[in-house]
């Protein structure tokens, strides 16, 4: 290029930016670009290149200015940098799009249902066989309540003892009973894989320092809240 007409290039260039500040006190929209003298603020930016579209906002390669910055993005020049406009609630979807997939139907939550039945409503003291109303209290109990399920989890029986009496002998009492209420449930319909029983001995007392009795009919009855089964039973409410 000879100097004259590139010296004329460069004025021309600086008449286009003079013109672009004049411009953005004008059309704050597209204050951030080099714009025309006139056109609508759709068709008024200066372009780099032209690549068989329309001159104007829709086509390519926008001239930013010198103070251009993020915040003055426009979306025909800079699209990756103007937040596309959020739909309003309830709008309908635009013609052809697909419809929204509904959300994925979310498992029912578990439930743990702990449940405490008195050794004296199930059995003779010192005793591991059920007594008859200690059987009809399982019905009414356990086995009713585990109807309301539709899935069985798992069933934990757990027995305990009073602090009277030897460690070892409270351990093996409170295995004992926990396996007869496993063994009664299993034959009310409990499947086999689903329950577990285990003896705590006289490790976990509900009375705590309460009972001080010196007379042992006393003592006994005072503990009587100590020894008893606790049922806890996991599965889907239906």
């Amino acid at each position: 290029m000879k100097p004259r007409a590139y010296l004329m290039a460069l004025v021309f260039a600086g008449a286009a930016l003079a013109s672009a500040a004049s411009m953005a006190q004008a059309d704050p929209k597209n204050s951030g670009y080099a714009m025309f003298g006139h056109g609508s603020p759709e068709a008024n930016v200066w372009r780099s290149a032209h690549y068989g579209g329309t001159p104007g906002i829709n086509d390519t390669l926008c001239w930013r200015t010198g103070y251009w910055t993020p915040s003055m993005a426009v979306a025909g020049c800079d699209p990756d940098l103007v937040k596309a406009p959020e739909a309003a609630p309830g709008a309908a979807p635009a013609p052809g799009a697909a419809p929204a997939s509904a959300p994925a139907p979310t498992a029912a939550p578990s439930a743990v249902r702990k449940i405490s039945l008195s050794s004296r409503a199930l059995f003779d003291f010192d005793k591991a066989d059920l007594k008859p109303e200690g059987r009809a209290a399982l019905d009414r109990e356990i086995v009713a309540k585990l109807s309301e399920l539709s899935k069985i989890e798992l069933v934990l029986i757990t027995g305990h003892t009073d602090r009277i009496g030897s460690d070892r002998y409270n351990q093996v009492l409170s295995a004992r009973r926990a396996e007869t209420v496993r063994a009664y449930l299993v034959s009310r319909g409990v499947p086999t894989d689903r329950i577990e029983s285990l003896g705590m001995g006289k490790t976990q007392p509900t009375t705590g320092n309460e009972c001080r009795q010196k007379n042992r009919r006393e003592l006994i009855a005072c503990l009587a809240p100590d020894r008893r089964v606790e049922v806890e039973v996991k599965g889907e409410a239906r």
